[in-house]
């Protein structure tokens, strides 16, 4: 799963509006397709992408979870969908100061890349949760597959943020159910985590779509 390139929306988009005014004062249109592409495609990254730790942004990750819900309906295989937060962020950055907790992310983020497999997708969904999209994966294989990003995190050389330095996260995980969309998903998801908190630092909660309420009378 490659890092996306991280660049400046700002700077593309001064880069186009300078391509488009090229356009306008008549220059060789046929010199400049092939720099006017590139920059789109870079904007369209830019646009799904976190800018500090090259995952997926929200927008982007929804994108992909719901292309994920779509698939599995006409193929009805299952996957399985995980909102991990690192634990007591807050606290890190209050006691270690903001690089500190930007270079965190950063490496957090880079650990997963590595980990997860080419099929799987790996965005930032808030200020210290990430969100994975785990295709063809059953709810138990999440867990394991959640087991092994906790090692790789513990693996990461923290002592070169901090001295002394040691990263945990808690995880929600939720597999698809019927009628299920993109937000449900990551509802359901991040309200496990939130239960997987309360139980402290470095726990797991799995939660699926509650069943309907059984009503004798449909027998």
């Amino acid at each position: 799963m490659p890092n996306q390139p991280k660049q400046d929306i700002n700077d593309l988009t001064t880069h186009l509006t300078h391509l488009v005014e090229k356009i306008k004062t008549g220059a060789d249109t046929g010199a400049i397709i092939q720099d006017l592409q590139a920059a789109l495609e870079a904007l369209s990254a830019v646009s799904t992408h976190d800018s500090l730790t090259g995952a997926l942004n929200r927008r982007g990750l929804l994108q992909k979870l719901d292309a994920e819900l779509d698939r599995a309906k006409r193929t009805g295989h299952p996957f399985s969908f995980a909102v991990i937060g690192i634990d007591q962020f807050p606290v890190l950055v209050e006691r270690h100061g903001k690089a500190a907790g930007d270079q965190i992310l950063r490496n957090l983020t880079q650990a997963a890349l590595q980990l997860l497999r080419s099929l799987d997708s790996f965005g930032r969904v808030g200020e210290s949760e990430f969100a994975i999209v785990l295709p063809t994966t059953w709810l138990d294989q999440s867990g394991k597959a959640i087991a092994r990003l906790t090692s790789a995190v513990a693996a990461v050389d923290w002592a070169g943020v901090v001295a002394g330095l040691e990263i945990s996260f808690c995880s929600g995980l939720t597999t698809n159910a019927h009628g299920d969309t993109g937000e449900d998903m990551l509802q359901r998801a991040s309200e496990a985590l939130v239960q997987a908190r309360a139980k402290g630092p470095g726990s797991s909660v799995q939660l699926e779509q509650s069943l309907p309420d059984f009503d004798p009378n449909l027998l």
